[in-house]
């Protein structure tokens, strides 16, 4: 497992929550997703997200605009059929 502190943060926007800053992020290996540490703009809640329900907020800057509709994302691993 790595933990690593965001220096600086990133804004992000975690489906379901909202907007917010991401602090740290999380990887536990090849095998999982990584899960991003988000401290909300609205409740000052902080959640961890995994990272198919995040994306980065838009920036005119760096020529980013408004969030596109994700695809579904598939499970890292299916489950057994029985």
């Amino acid at each position: 497992m790595c933990f690593t502190q965001l220096n600086p943060t990133i804004p992000m926007t975690v489906e379901g929550k909202g907007k917010g800053y991401a602090v740290a992020v999380i990887d536990y290996g090849q095998e999982h997703h990584l899960i991003w540490v988000v401290v909300m703009d609205d409740t000052g809640e902080i959640w961890s997200a995994p990272n198919p329900t995040t994306r980065v907020q838009s920036n005119w800057t760096m020529g980013r605009g408004g969030p596109a509709r994700a695809a579904p994302v598939e499970p890292l691993r299916q489950a057994a059929s029985a």
